[in-house]
């Protein structure tokens, strides 16, 4: 037999419970909207962008410089391209996040070089953008880590692009198998797209059926990274846990993009 106090009881703790799942929600969808719309973290797995960006490096990609499709989510879902609302183009020389056009489940992050009605070659290593040659600076000799800890020497330059932006790249080797690609009109809604490491990226110089990206479409942009929120070296893993801690950057935690 069950009495009004019991029931009383338990139609409260329901309730109660109810009230907590409801915030929990709450809580998650607004996490939701705010990566989906402000900004998301991302964490960088290859050498392709060294010297700007390192393996392990924490990303902050901000989203609305380019308005929003469904690569905005920060999920991939399976849906109809319907075009991005609020759209802008991106700059040359923005750091772009993306989606992978050959598996849009798949986010990359490159350096915007051209954009749409861009005529884009390489000759000798040097980008050439509508008939003019980019200027590059030799800047030293650098350092280019693989994601084991290990490194080799690198030619280290200070590439800048038309509009003024000035960014460092590596060169490992002279004659490089991508430093001479024909000439290629960017058509509109695309990008041509790098990374700084010119000899150890698949970017808008590989078709997409080689593991390239090709000419990135911008409705699979993601957003813009303007920041390093952290980075911990992954050489690390190699050696004794007590020593992992030593393999956090600090000098990189909270810096900026260029």
């Amino acid at each position: 037999m069950t009495t009004d106090t019991e029931t009383t009881t338990v139609a409260s703790t329901a309730k109660r419970w109810s009230g907590q799942l409801a915030q929990i929600v709450a809580i998650v969808g607004i996490v939701f909207v705010a990566k989906g719309a402000l900004a998301e973290p991302f964490y960088v797995p290859s050498a392709s962008m060294e010297p700007t960006l390192l393996i392990g490096d924490a990303l902050l990609a901000t989203k609305f410089p380019y308005g929003y499709s469904t690569a905005s989510l920060p999920i991939h879902v399976s849906l109809p391209e319907t075009g991005r609302v609020f759209a802008t183009t991106p700059k040359r020389g923005d750091v772009v996040v993306f989606r992978w056009p050959g598996d849009r489940s798949q986010v990359w992050v490159k350096r915007v070089i051209g954009l749409p009605g861009d005529r884009v070659e390489l000759r000798g290593g040097q980008v050439w953008l509508n008939g003019v040659a980019t200027s590059v600076k030799a800047d030293g000799i650098g350092a280019a880590e693989d994601d084991s800890g290990g490194s080799e020497p690198a030619h280290r330059y200070v590439e800048t692009l038309p509009g003024g932006v000035s960014h460092p790249i590596f060169k490992l080797r002279d004659n490089g198998r991508l430093d001479n690609t024909p000439e290629v009109v960017i058509p509109p809604d695309h990008l041509f797209v790098m990374g700084d490491n010119r000899d150890n990226s698949a970017d808008s110089r590989v078709p997409v059926s080689q593991g390239g990206v090709g000419l990135l479409p911008m409705d699979n942009l993601v957003g813009r990274v303007d920041a390093i929120v952290g980075s911990w070296d992954l050489g690390v893993r190699n050696q004794p846990v007590s020593n992992w801690l030593s393999g956090f950057r600090m000098a990189r935690f909270f810096t900026g993009v260029h």
